[in-house]
């Protein structure tokens, strides 16, 4: 979604599968989760549109990408967020 902060790359989140956590501010993250390969490592940089995982089903019962913003630790509408189609 946007430049941030690697801050969780694994599987250790249950329901998540291959998760991926970008801190791209103080109050805001996004997450990224079934994925079938993750390419980045916890506390690497990344730019806007960089390739951190690869979609796959993992945790899941289909291919799939579960895509969260948070704000403050709670889960907000990423509409909000991401500039317009």
């Amino acid at each position: 979604a946007g430049a941030g902060k690697v801050m969780y790359a694994g599987s250790g989140i249950r329901g998540y599968g291959n998760l991926v956590i970008v801190k791209h501010n103080n109050s805001l993250l996004s997450a990224y989760a079934h994925n079938r390969t993750i390419v980045v490592k916890e506390g690497q940089s990344v730019t806007k549109g960089q390739m951190i995982a690869e979609m796959g089903d993992s945790d899941a019962d289909s291919v799939k990408l579960h895509f969260e913003i948070r704000q403050q630790g709670k889960p907000v509408d990423p509409s909000k967020f991401l500039p317009n189609r």
